[in-house]
């Protein structure tokens, strides 16, 4: 059946940082909700996964190689499979994930914010 998310009601329900919570899923893909704060993303490669970040609320820069990309509420990139990158919160952000099943949090680096399981805000 669908059903309606509700994404502020859902953020509400948890504070804990670079811990993706799922909150949907689609085709193989899952839709997960984060708060980010302080720099803790180890630099990671997914070698078979593109991953979505969507940013609703604060600035995400998003590290690739030399580049930064800027992200304000309201957009996303898309950061390929095989491109090591990583993500600094400028302050707290809250953003959405879109993410196939199965995928290594931090890809094949193990970091103190690595997760192995992800809860589900049911």
């Amino acid at each position: 059946m669908a059903r309606i998310v509700n994404i502020e009601q859902c953020f509400a329900r948890f504070t804990d940082t670079f811990s993706p919570k799922i909150v949907g899923e689609l085709n193989g893909q899952h839709v997960k909700l984060v708060h980010l704060e302080g720099d803790k993303v180890p630099w990671h490669t997914h070698d078979h996964e593109d991953e979505l970040f969507w940013v609703v609320e604060g600035v995400l820069d998003v590290l690739e190689g030399d580049s930064v990309m800027t992200l304000h509420p309201g957009e996303f990139c898309i950061v390929p499979r095989g491109r090591e990158h990583r993500v600094v919160p400028r302050g707290h952000v809250k953003a959405i994930l879109f993410e196939p099943d199965g995928i290594a949090h931090t890809g094949d680096v193990r970091a103190e914010i690595t997760q192995d399981r992800y809860d589900r805000l049911d």
